[in-house]
């Protein structure tokens, strides 16, 4: 059985070392399952202790796709044997949302150059790996979405805090609809900061071989200490050499970001949705298919990414990731969570009951649950020490 993450050393000429972490799921699109999860925090760890480690380097395995997303058909196990029960009370749930959290935690705030190659397919799980890294690449086949309004979820794994940090009403419009954004969109939706053909990937690597990273090297002194910066200017430097001379063509996003921005202004979620249903006819296609799948969508995930969304507006990231797992716990319990996946994955029949069926009944009270502490009084918050190393 091959393994499900793979782990690769490289040596570059002056004897510094890069690490490759290749997700190895192709089958599933390299859904991340919480073993993944894992095997990357573990290794993370100990690249991050070598000094003669210079960067790390993210990638999935084929061609389709970076990461589709997470462990879904995992979950969907785990809220039928804890059906009736809280969420708290469903240990793997529990157990996923916050290894994950810690796992891409750590990549927003890892010490050394994390390079993502967000090829292909990045979806939910996935855009939470590329998101913290530190160098975000994209194809020119890269395609990319949050669409956990169509499973009953909504954007986590810090999807609050990067959608509030988006231009205008960009975020909200992407929490709500779950639009895909191609190459061009990812730039300027701020998810990607280079671009490279995937003919040229391998070439890449190759140069990375060949540059004269900072740190201590095998047999080098032991007071050397990497220099982030330089490092990240080597990098820099080996991607923008290999940067596409052709113009980026336009997306989708920047093209409507006028609309957008007109559509979703306002703090009435009724108003932004009833404006949003209207594009479904609209002679645009990507606009239409957007205003479709929102329609079609958990009317209770609609509600819980527009509370997130205000709720975290000002919240610093490692907080961000602390209100998301009450609310991930939440929708495994109360939510339409179990009932997107088996519309989608398990029985295939694409006709979800949604519970609430309609946005009216998904209020403002009604959301509360999701937000509501699930644990026993005067336990921590699992995720409590998060952005309090070396306070």
């Amino acid at each position: 059985m091959n393994a499900p993450v793979l782990f690769e050393e490289r040596t570059a000429a002056n004897g510094m070392r890069f690490g490759i972490a290749t997700l190895n799921a192709p089958q599933t699109l390299n859904g991340l399952s919480l073993e993944m999860v894992d095997l990357l925090a573990a290794q993370l760890d100990v690249w991050a202790r070598d000094a003669g480690v210079a960067l790390v380097v993210l990638q999935g395995a084929g061609e389709k796709a970076f990461c589709a997303g997470g462990d879904l058909h995992g979950l969907y196990r785990s809220m039928g044997e804890n059906q009736g029960k809280s969420g708290w009370t469903n240990a793997y749930a529990r157990r996923f949302f916050e290894h994950e959290y810690r796992l891409d935690y750590r990549i927003h705030t890892y010490p050394k150059p994390v390079l993502c190659w967000g090829h292909g397919i990045v979806m939910g799980g996935g855009i939470g790996l590329m998101m913290g890294a530190s160098h975000r690449v994209v194809s020119e086949s890269s395609r990319l979405a949050m669409p956990e309004v169509s499973i009953g979820l909504f954007p986590d794994v810090g999807g609050s805090w990067l959608l509030n940090r988006m231009p205008g009403r960009i975020g909200l419009f992407l929490a709500l609809t779950g639009a895909h954004m191609n190459t061009a969109d990812a730039f300027f939706a701020g998810l990607a900061d280079f671009r490279l053909n995937h003919a040229d990937w391998p070439k890449l690597l190759a140069s990375l071989e060949e540059q004269p990273w900072a740190g201590q090297a095998q047999g080098g002194s032991s007071e050397a200490i990497a220099p982030r910066s330089l490092n990240d200017g080597l990098l820099r430097r080996a991607l923008t050499a290999l940067e596409p001379q052709a113009p980026l063509e336009g997306g989708n996003l920047r093209q409507h970001s006028f609309l957008i921005n007109n559509l979703c202004t306002g703090n009435r979620l009724d108003e932004i949705y009833e404006e949003l249903s209207f594009l479904k006819n609209h002679d645009d296609p990507w606009l239409a298919r957007a205003a479709a799948t929102m329609l079609a969508g958990s009317p209770g995930s609609v509600r819980l990414a527009f509370a997130l969304q205000q709720r975290t507006r000002l919240r610093s990231l490692d907080d961000v990731f602390r209100t998301e797992y009450i609310a991930a716990l939440a929708c495994t319990a109360h939510g339409d969570f179990a009932e997107g996946i088996r519309a989608l994955l398990i029985d295939k029949d694409k006709n979800p009951r949604w519970n609430p069926a309609v946005l009216d009944v998904a209020t403002d009270a009604w959301v509360q649950k999701f937000f509501d502490e699930p644990w026993p009084e005067g336990e921590p918050h699992p995720l409590d020490d998060l952005g309090k190393e070396g306070r």
